[in-house]
């Protein structure tokens, strides 16, 4: 089955944007920034602090959510991703996107972190659900 993929427009916001909102699973709590990057105009995510009550975690436990692009929500659903070739292709993006001096050393981290690159989520469009706001 064919994941939802995003509209060219989402995905082009996303592109430019260095910060994009997300809230995982249906429990109540704030949206949070977090970097994405778009590869073959596909949608992925890494999660850098790996916390039990973190996004990654509660998309483990309850796979829907939401994402905030340009002032609007967008309901997902993670796509936890295996390939290695994605994860390369998803280091590279994180590379390009993130280039100043500060940025480098997550970007590194991303990339050098077995743990991190095992997060490598893909975003796709979802269906709202109970517990996410308009």
């Amino acid at each position: 089955m064919k994941a939802n993929r995003f509209p060219k427009k989402v995905v082009s916001a996303i592109r430019d944007a260095k910060i994009i909102g997300i809230r995982a699973g249906t429990k109540p709590h704030r949206i949070i920034g977090i970097w994405a990057v778009v590869v073959e105009n596909r949608v992925f995510v890494r999660s850098w602090g790996l916390k039990k009550k973190g996004w990654y975690s509660a998309f483990l436990e309850e796979p829907v959510g939401v994402i905030e692009v340009d002032g609007r929500q967008i309901p997902v659903r993670p796509v936890f991703t295996k390939s290695e070739r994605l994860k390369k292709l998803v280091d590279r993006a994180y590379a390009e996107k993130f280039t100043t001096p500060w940025a480098r050393h997550f970007v590194r981290g991303f990339a050098r972190s077995k743990k991190r690159r095992d997060t490598t989520t893909e975003l796709v469009m979802g269906s709202r659900g109970k517990g996410e706001r308009e």
